[in-house]
């Protein structure tokens, strides 16, 4: 018998990345700057991995979202740093003032802290590569009492960051939202890992700030206090009540409680923090949790005829095209996490037979009772019979197939371990007819095993679905309601048009483990064996 072992032993690299003197594009105000990683396939095609959060009207940004990315010893990584003026929501680049790229390769990175000029004028880009050894992160809540008040007309508008000592300075571990026009804010539950923290170590150092938000980017320093997180800890247990902190003063730690040394007026802060041990995307897999793949296609009349080569349905003479290709990048990486390997899939926004009536969630194989396909083959050879036997119509709408998978994840909720958790791939030509519905969908959906996926084809407007997808802020439903986390990722099919085939689905499924990861650990979920082995291995 043959053994296959199922994943490379490999190193999990945390990068963090900051710049110095940006070039300055707007007029009135200062750049608006995000950094983008590309990396580099075997064809030598550049694929997107990863985008920094945006930071506004700032030309010496620090970057607080992290990108991690797998270090393999023996294979030469090139990665690319491009960094981009942002003045628009749309997803694409192409309409962004680019400031600066740097290539370099993960190799170069993981060894030490790399600092390199852009091409473009004196600006400097820093990476700081650092091995993820310790899976424990660090919830908080966080709240502040009777804060200064750093506006002439209203409140301030506060927020934190919070900082990791390193060798070479304080590097940005996590920054907060702002909470506005308040002097008492409560900020919303946050996670930092404890290596991005203090690097696992409970006594080193940490640095808190908090500043007043100002849209022209010169935010005002209300405060801020070092402690460890053994101080916090203790602080948190012993005492979880208002402690007044000396904000821009030497903090005085007396019986594991902050105190202030100043004339200034009270400061409160309270933090209530647990440490805690969390599963990997990996422990989840290896530990039995199947990932369960569904597959949504757009039949609208958008599309164009079928029969037509300018169709996005028409299937070219090597048997291709938009729909099968995302179908093909996506499901072939998914499939292996899925031991049945039988896929729903099904169609939206077409007149099915017999009675012509429109359907917005019509199985693939017109069989209701048994939507499944087997593999991915059994998808492509689904939607190719299905294409026919149908009348493209419309209108666009995503609620009906998002509540439809919904209802299998709320039930998968009901078990008391991470058995299940549920992907949507929606391949789509367009603008979405039901966006009120859909965001209620989504929301919903926030707080289940799950996941959306939308893969826009052809060259429509596709700004509504970069809405969905909540990078820029959190999504809220009809009535406000905010979504629990992100659970959406668009990407543009064309983007990678002339890209491999896995670069598609490699920026399509990037934020699939940390989604999975973060709602598994926050429901407090163990995967159904949580001592799995430490090698899994196929044997035939």
């Amino acid at each position: 018998s043959k053994v296959v072992h199922l994943y490379k032993c490999v190193l999990l690299v945390e990068l963090t990345v900051s710049c110095e003197n940006l070039m300055d594009k707007d007029i009135g105000s200062k750049s608006d700057p995000l950094c983008v990683l590309l990396m580099n396939s075997s064809d030598s095609q550049w694929f997107e991995v990863a985008r920094t959060e945006k930071v506004q009207n700032c030309l010496n940004p620090k970057f607080a979202k992290k990108v991690s990315i797998d270090y393999y010893f023996e294979i030469v990584q090139k990665l690319k740093f491009g960094i981009y003026d942002i003045d628009n929501k749309t997803v694409d680049l192409n309409d962004d003032d680019f400031l600066g790229e740097l290539e370099c390769t993960l190799g170069q990175v993981k060894c030490f802290l790399y600092s390199h000029p852009l091409p473009l004028q004196q600006t400097h880009t820093c990476i700081i590569a650092e091995e993820i050894k310790d899976n424990r992160v660090v919830n908080f809540e966080v709240q502040a009492r009777k804060l200064d008040n750093k506006d002439f007309f209203g409140k301030s508008d506060p927020y934190l960051e919070f900082y990791k000592q390193t060798e070479t300075g304080w590097q940005l571990a996590h920054r907060t939202e702002v909470v506005k026009n308040n002097l008492n804010p409560c900020w919303r539950p946050f996670r930092i890992p404890l290596q991005s923290l203090c690097g696992g170590d409970m006594e080193k150092p940490i640095k808190v700030e908090c500043y007043d938000y100002d849209n022209d980017g010169s935010h005002d320093l209300i405060g801020a206090f070092e402690t460890t997180m053994t101080h916090l800890q203790q602080a948190s247990h012993v005492s979880p009540v208002f402690s007044p902190v000396c904000l821009r003063y030497q903090t005085v730690i007396c019986n594991s409680v902050l105190h202030k040394k100043t004339v200034f007026s009270n400061y409160g802060l309270k933090c209530i923090m647990h440490v805690v041990k969390e599963y990997t995307f990996l422990d989840y897999i290896m530990g039995g949790c199947q990932i369960n793949f569904t597959v949504a296609i757009d039949f609208t009349g958008s599309n164009g005829d079928p029969k037509s080569p300018q169709s996005l349905h028409y299937i070219s003479p090597q048997g291709v095209n938009e729909y099968l290709s995302a179908i093909w990048s996506v499901g072939n990486v998914i499939q292996d996490y899925d031991s049945d390997k039988m896929f729903p899939a099904f169609g939206f926004g077409a007149q099915i037979p017999p009675t012509w009536q429109v359907s917005h969630e019509f199985p693939l194989n017109f069989n209701p009772s048994n939507p499944f396909c087997a593999g991915v083959e059994g998808v492509v050879q689904a939607y190719r019979a299905c294409l026919p036997q149908v009348k493209l119509y419309g209108p666009t709408n995503f609620s009906p197939i998002i509540n439809h998978v919904a209802c299998f994840a709320k039930q998968a909720l009901q078990q008391t371990t991470a058995s299940q958790y549920f992907v949507l791939l929606i391949i789509t030509d367009g603008v979405i007819t039901d966006m009120d519905e859909t965001r209620n969908a989504i929301v919903n959906a926030s707080r289940l095993p799950m996941s959306v996926i939308i893969v826009g084809v052809g060259g429509a407007d596709f700004s509504a679905m970069e809405f969905l997808d909540g990078d820029d802020g959190r999504l809220r439903s009809q009535t406000g309601e905010a979504a629990l986390r992100d659970i959406v990722q668009f990407v543009p099919f064309r983007q990678f048009q002339n890209a491999p085939r896995e670069a598609l689905s490699k920026s399509v499924l990037a934020e699939i483990p940390g989604q999975l990861v973060e709602f598994l650990n926050t429901m407090k979920l163990a995967p159904p064996n949580s001592n799995p082995a430490s090698a899994m291995t196929v044997s035939s």
